[in-house]
């Protein structure tokens, strides 16, 4: 064991442990198992390697101006700046993860993770120096690994990198479920199907259609998130601890935003007002709506699917992928679990929207304590619909199968295809030959013998697939004989 010091006194720590005092206090303090998300952890890596390198070359720059021994404050050695990007580099690739202790739910706006990062780097470089963890006095956590930075604006800005890392993936996951739904729409494009209005039979309907409201709708929560990157790109780095950039070299407040911007390849911008950009989240607000979008049109579609596939009415005209045993009582029973499991995961996606939004609001003048949670919700949240988008495509949508002769024979012998012939015999007329289908149990072809409400042929000829799927009818069909 170690014994490290800060204000509050002294610990014991693991000798070879990476982490520190900080961590081990925050670990005590906040009990529970939600693990910090990996991906915000790796982008922290990222922002402290654009930091490290930003001091490098205000160090070199400063060098060609004055006399680098009459700085007032400390400047870490050039070789430890290249430990300390070489750790930072390992970290923003995933390296030392099991070092870092601190749970995702915490007080302190995001101090604690911050102190466990900057210790894992610090001892990291130190290792690399030939030196033990915990020998600060030569490379220290806060004077070296968190030189120019704060909590404040490192935390924030990590968290905006890993939502935009997690939103490119997302756009990759939507687009690969519309192309899986694209292709049963492609496939059953003039099949007929019974649409249904609250739950009820209503006119005559292609399952082509039905799948292209799902596809239109994913679409539309494509662009969404293509746009969302806007909301986000925005990030405070350089800003300090409230925005105003106190203790930070304008040089550092200049270069490490674009420094990050080329280490990332992605938009990040330096905000023009950082004290709103520190105090304010509602870009994090906004970003989840349009998740909650996605979360609410994927819900509809495999609701919509598990319904057409239960059998409830004793006929399945769809059937989805078995994909595991249903029941470990009732034999051959299988279970519409991938449906289930969407489902279940989007009223997650509705929850974290609810807590992110109470906890944006909760912020206090300067600084939101909450962002740690308000990160855990939106990486969340992240996850549960590239999850869910992956595997609707691909356990959902890929084997999904119509019976299209039954599916053509359900039209045909509801009473809701008669709306069809409402412009060429009436309403009433109509309702006539429904009612002998309902009461007879028979199609619309064989109520019309028996009523001869219209000719046998015109009959035939209107209910054409392609008849009762186009937009709108056409006078000439109707005065046809």
């Amino acid at each position: 064991m170690r014994t490290e010091k800060d204000a509050l006194g002294e610990k014991k720590i693991p000798s070879d442990a990476l982490y520190g005092i900080h961590s081990a206090r925050a670990k005590e303090n906040f009990p529970g198992d939600d693990v910090f998300h990996f991906e915000w952890y790796k982008a922290a890596g990222v922002v402290k390697l654009a930091v490290y390198q930003t001091i490098e070359s205000y160090i070199t720059a400063l060098e060609e101006n004055f006399d680098i021994r009459n700085i007032p404050f400390r400047l870490p050695e050039k070789n430890v700046l290249q430990k300390l990007q070489s750790a930072a580099s390992e970290l923003s690739e995933g390296e030392y993860f099991d070092q870092f202790i601190v749970p995702a739910i915490t007080g302190g706006a995001g101090t604690s993770q911050h102190m466990n990062i900057n210790e894992i780097i610090t001892n990291a470089a130190l290792k690399k120096s030939g030196f033990l963890p915990g020998d600060y006095e030569h490379i220290d956590p806060l004077e070296d690994a968190n030189l120019f930075q704060s909590t404040n604006d490192v935390m924030p800005t990590a968290l905006h990198i890993a939502v935009m890392q997690r939103l490119k993936v997302l756009e990759e996951s939507i687009n690969n479920l519309r192309s899986e739904v694209e292709k049963k729409e492609k496939k059953y494009r003039n099949v007929l199907r019974v649409a249904y209005t609250q739950m009820q039979e209503a006119v005559p309907a292609s399952w082509g259609t039905l799948f292209s409201t799902y596809s239109d709708a994913l679409s539309r929560d494509w662009w969404r998130v293509s746009k969302a990157f806007e909301r986000i790109k925005v990030v405070n780095l350089g800003g300090s601890a409230t925005g105003s950039s106190i203790g930070v070299p304008r040089y550092y407040l200049m270069e490490v935003v674009p420094k990050l911007q080329k280490l990332t390849g992605l938009p990040v911008t330096r905000g023009e007002n950082l004290a709103d950009a520190t105090a304010n989240h509602d870009s994090l607000v906004e970003v989840h709506a349009i998740l909650k979008a996605l979360a609410v049109n994927l819900e509809k579609m495999v609701s919509d699917i598990r319904l057409l596939a239960s059998g409830v009415s004793g006929k399945k005209t769809l059937t989805i992928p078995a994909v595991q045993v249903g029941s470990s009582i009732m034999p051959g029973k299988v279970n519409p679990v991938i449906p289930e499991f969407v489902i279940a995961a989007m009223h997650k996606v509705y929850s974290n929207d609810s807590e992110i939004t109470k906890l944006a609001a909760s912020g206090c003048l300067e600084l939101n304590a909450y962002l740690p949670s308000i990160g855990h919700c939106m990486l969340m949240s992240l996850d549960l619909l590239i999850n869910a988008c992956k595997v609707t495509g691909e356990k959902l949508f890929s084997d999904l199968v119509v019976d299209t002769q039954l599916s053509e024979a359900e039209v045909f012998g509801s009473p809701s295809v008669t709306t069809a012939l409402n412009p060429v015999i009436g309403y009433h007329k109509a309702s006539v030959l429904a009612k002998k289908m309902i009461q007879d149990k028979i199609d619309i072809f064989e109520a019309n013998k028996t009523l001869k409400v219209i000719s046998d042929e015109k009959l035939s000829g209107l209910m054409k697939p392609e008849k009762l799927l186009q937009a709108g009818f056409v006078m000439r069909d109707i005065m046809e004989e």
